[in-house]
């Protein structure tokens, strides 16, 4: 029996190729409007729109229909499914998923704990072991047993959008960027949590070098960087100076789009790292 990975748009993969996956889109609603991230709502158009909006835009989980519908398609065509989603403690595309496995005994599903290309990794990471040809059963332990393993740091480039989500208070706000502070964030225990702040964007990727070096890259497995919209120059200031962190890989580093689900929390500018931490 061959295996399918299934995932949502959170993970930002919507641009990878490979003849295993699938990709479900969460919903972003401006108001009134509501998109398929990734189908009819691209990276680019999505932080224009945030950008002109005064209000945070809402996401939509996947649907368990739309789980349903993907879970028997990839059963038709002879094939087991993991599914691979977004942190449950960030979205409910979770326990959608689970109740869609409900009497489909050929559906595993695995919680990332994560979100963006920290989702995306583990994502690559499944398929790592369907390319070996295991089954669905140990393509989704061996996945779950990996998702401690990974690592997300992103560099924002302002504090409004955190303020806007209500993680921090305006008046911290307004003096971070009167200070231009640029704070640092992880997930941890599956959530967004700030992690540090330092005064310009030099002082903030010498912060982000700092935070990556506590837990060497194993380049055995995936790895990726992402910036959002506007921030491409600062990321490739950030590889510069961390060049010695990626053996020698810096023009081929692999390099995509932040999307719609963390965007709304981390707004433009921003740059993000992901990867697997050696000795696990």
């Amino acid at each position: 029996m061959t295996v399918r990975v299934i995932t949502d748009s959170a993970s930002d993969i919507t641009g990878f190729d490979h003849a295993s996956l699938t990709v479900l889109p969460l919903t972003v609603a401006f108001g009134d409007t509501v998109y398929r991230d990734g189908v009819d709502l691209s990276s680019e158009r999505f932080f224009e729109l945030l950008v002109e909006s005064d209000e945070i835009p809402s996401t939509g989980a996947v649907s368990p229909g739309a789980f349903a519908e993907a879970f028997d398609r990839a059963h038709e065509a002879g094939e087991d499914v993991v599914a691979v989603t977004l942190s449950s403690r960030l979205s409910g595309t979770w326990q959608s998923a689970m109740v869609a496995a409900e009497g489909r005994p050929w559906v595993y599903v695995v919680d990332s704990l994560n979100v963006c290309i920290g989702e995306q990794v583990l994502v690559e990471y499944a398929l790592m072991q369907v390319e070996r040809g295991l089954s669905a059963a140990e393509v989704a332990r061996l996945t779950q047993e990996a998702r401690d393993d990974v690592h997300v740091l992103a560099l924002l480039d302002t504090l409004e959008y955190l303020r806007r989500g209500g993680r921090i208070g305006s008046a911290a706000a307004g003096m971070g960027a009167l200070l231009a502070i640029k704070p640092v964030v992880a997930v941890h225990d599956g959530r967004v949590e700030l992690v540090g702040k330092a005064r310009g964007s030099k002082n903030g990727r010498n912060l982000l070098v700092q935070l990556v070096r506590e837990h060497p890259v194993d380049f055995h497995r995936p790895f990726a960087l992402a910036c959002s919209e506007g921030g491409e120059r600062t990321l490739r200031k950030y590889v510069d100076d961390s060049h010695e962190l990626w053996e020698g890989m810096v023009e081929g580093l692999p390099i995509c789009s932040v999307g719609a689900t963390i965007g709304t929390h981390v707004g433009p500018g921003a740059i993000a790292v992901a990867f697997f931490s050696q000795g696990a």
